[in-house]
């Protein structure tokens, strides 16, 4: 199996942005916790600032992988973009938020995302990752 994760704009800052919402580990180090935990998967990573890139990123894969794991970070709440990929793609596509983002501002409590994709995971860290991990697995079971 081979679940593509993509995160969007600010994400490669984890580990330094704001650590009292995001924590203090990089991605990169949690991708190697993950990849540890799930050695039955096949874990592509991919980030990108730039929305284009992140819309190319899920038209190249989303058609091969089994499952994608979207962090698209600010562009959630305001990418129509991204939500008519996530519909035109094949595979199913589990949106993730490290913060509970209905917990924080109010522009943050609407996903753009959230119609196309098969599930919603938030507000557990860097673990929600692990979560969408184990949600693709069981669709795929």
């Amino acid at each position: 199996m081979k679940i593509l994760i993509v995160n969007g704009p600010n994400l490669n800052l984890l580990g330094r942005r704001e650590p009292e919402i995001y924590g203090n580990m990089t991605f990169e180090d949690y991708l190697s916790v993950l990849r540890e935990r799930f050695p039955q998967v096949d874990l592509a990573f991919f980030q990108s600032n730039c929305e284009g890139a992140l819309v190319t990123k899920l038209q190249e894969e989303g058609f091969t992988v089994d499952g994608i794991v979207l962090n698209a970070g600010a562009y959630t709440h305001t990418s129509i973009a991204l939500l008519d990929c996530i519909r035109a793609i094949a595979c199913p596509v589990v949106e993730v938020h490290l913060s509970n983002v209905w917990q924080r501002e109010h522009f943050r409590n609407h996903s753009m995302i959230a119609p196309a994709c098969t599930g919603v995971v938030a507000g557990f860290g860097l673990d929600s990752y692990r979560l969408a991990i184990e949600a693709l697995l069981q669709l795929k079971a």
